[in-house]
């Protein structure tokens, strides 16, 4: 990785990379990190296959996991709710895999980025280069791994065949949605773990606590029903505002259908879609400020 960074740092270096970031606005920094990754493709191309390389991405055995791992947790779950709380379901497995399959690409995607600016410590010190490539091609890197992980929601879907539909083809609008939120976080976490080493720590019971406070297994239609919203009805507020509310409700939608009542595939919420992703783009933002701002003093810190 080290000779072709340095080819690529050398040769492709914008000019506006030389100047301090604590001596440009907020505006000027993003614009420059927008810069940065448009002059850098090649780079993060090479990076994102180095990065699936390591993580055994680009093998068969190393995608064989993002095939058994989501079906693993999908069995627990079920044996959990069907079983122990006895309440059944029709088609859970299809509900369960709708969420856990799209929470695996983020929660692993997030978890390289976080290390994605520490693990090239000895190259961020000898190299000048953005590194805000690094959380980019770690985010995408996963992409390929989501794609592994559609083959056993593909063998689900053949199984609960009256769940098949037209609807399935926004699932590409969804993810998409999901990418570029996952950006903006991405950029966060790896700016944010040169100065705090523990955050991977902490990020990991955040993503826990996040993935039970998010419908994946179960539906915000049958909280409702249930008379939950009303009697905590700061925890609907709550619901409201995750943004994974928004994206598994729209996996379910086009996946499974609905619960209250029950229902086939649907059109997801596009309204909500639309205004996750214009949220997201404004994340982006403020990541690219903050990673450019603070990206001075990787260096130092590494």
């Amino acid at each position: 990785m080290i000779p072709y960074a340095a080819m690529s740092a050398t040769t492709e270096v914008p000019g506006a990379f030389r100047h301090a970031a604590g001596e440009q606005g907020p505006i000027s920094l993003v614009r420059e990190g927008i810069t940065d990754i448009r002059s850098r493709q090649r780079l993060v191309r090479y990076l994102t296959t180095a990065d699936m390389h390591k993580r055994g991405a680009d093998t068969l055995l190393g995608n064989i996991w993002w095939v058994l791992d989501p079906l693993l947790q999908m069995l627990v779950y079920l044996i959990f709710v069907t079983i122990i709380t006895n309440q059944q379901v029709p088609g859970y497995p299809l509900f369960i895999f709708a969420a856990i399959l799209p929470w695996k690409w983020f929660t692993a995607s997030v978890g390289d980025a976080a290390t994605s600016v520490v693990s090239q410590g000895n190259l961020i010190k000898q190299i000048a280069f953005p590194k805000l490539v690094l959380p980019v091609s770690a985010v995408t890197s996963g992409v390929v791994g989501f794609a592994f992980g559609l083959i056993p929601l593909l063998g689900l879907m053949v199984f609960f065949q009256d769940r098949i539909s037209p609807y399935l083809l926004f699932l590409p609008v969804i993810a998409a949605v999901q990418f570029v939120f996952t950006i903006g976080i991405a950029f966060l976490v790896a700016a944010g773990n040169v100065f705090f080493r523990d955050l991977g720590n902490v990020l990991r019971h955040v993503l826990r606590l996040w993935w039970f406070l998010s419908p994946g297994l179960y539906s915000l239609s049958k909280l409702d029903s249930l008379g939950i919203f009303q009697a905590h009805p700061a925890l609907k507020t709550i619901l409201m505002l995750n943004p994974f509310a928004v994206l598994f409700e729209a996996y379910h939608a086009v996946i499974y259908g609905t619960t209250n009542p029950p229902g086939p595939p649907t059109m997801p919420n596009l309204l909500s879609l639309g205004i996750l992703f214009v949220v997201s783009l404004f994340l982006i933002a403020f990541g690219t400020y903050v990673f450019k701002r603070l990206e001075p003093n990787f260096a130092k810190v590494l």
